[in-house]
Formats: C-alpha cells, structure tokens, sequence
C-alpha cells in the first residue's frame, strides 16, 4: 500500500512538473521530492495521528529538499517546491466540502472547509518558515 502511494505521489508531482513547464532535465527531482513529502508525511501521520502537523512537517521538508535541489541543479527553487508540494494538497477535502455544500449538509460542510484551511495554511507556513530560517543562516554567514 504505501508502494503504490509513493509512486502516484512520485507520478502527480512529476506530472505537475510538466504542467508547470519545467525543465525535462528536473522532472525526475521534482517527481523525487513530491515522493519524499509525501513519505514524511504518512510517517509523521502514523507517529502522531494529526494530519495538520504532519502537513507542516511535510511541508517544511519539503522546502529545505527544493531548496537543496535548487542549489545542486542551479534552477529556481520554485520548480521543485511547487510540484513536491502538490501531494501534500487538501483538494479532495474542499471537494468533498463544496459537494456538502450542494447537498445541504451545512455542518459536515464548514468542519471539511475548516479542516482544508488549516491543511492549506500549514502548508503555507512550512513554506515561509523554511524560506525565513534559510535567509537567517544565509546572513549570518555574511
């Protein structure tokens, strides 16, 4: 089971990849980091049954792995943050969240939006938290 996912995570961020148009060169890394979230992620899920900071956590590695690869593959972190973050999104659940919307259940609705935002917001605070920490050390080495 977690084979399969590894793969379809490897394949979605791959495949965004190219949707994004990066690089043919840099597919198979930002396949690699989609797949390295998206393990982290189910570990850390496993280990501490909360999927929000299991999302941070994944999300933070995430950023420090594109950032890495950026450095090594002298391209722009955001091709491989972009699509190794992609796994890590909640669009299920704000799918799943608008069709309760349409079917008139309000309150199973607003706790599935609300569960998606906190997804999407530590996502996005892994992102800045790993940029912030990476500028500190780039200037404190000045």
């Amino acid at each position: 089971m977690i084979l399969e996912q590894l793969v379809t995570s490897f394949i979605a961020s791959a495949g965004f990849g190219i949707l994004f148009n990066a690089p043919r060169r840099n597919l198979l890394q930002c396949g690699f980091v989609g797949m390295l979230g998206w393990l982290l992620y189910i570990s850390c899920l496993k280990s501490w049954d909360d999927p929000i900071l299991s999302t941070l956590t994944a999300s933070f590695f995430v950023t420090v792995v594109s950032q890495f690869l950026a450095k090594v593959y002298k391209t722009p972190i955001i091709i491989f943050s972009v699509s190794g973050i992609i796994p890590l999104v909640p669009g299920g659940l704000a799918y799943d969240a608008m069709r309760n919307v349409v079917e008139n259940q309000y309150d199973l609705a607003v706790q599935m939006a609300a569960k998606a935002f906190m997804l999407s917001g530590a996502i996005a605070i892994g992102i800045v938290f790993s940029e912030v920490i990476n500028q500190v050390i780039r200037k404190s080495r000045l």
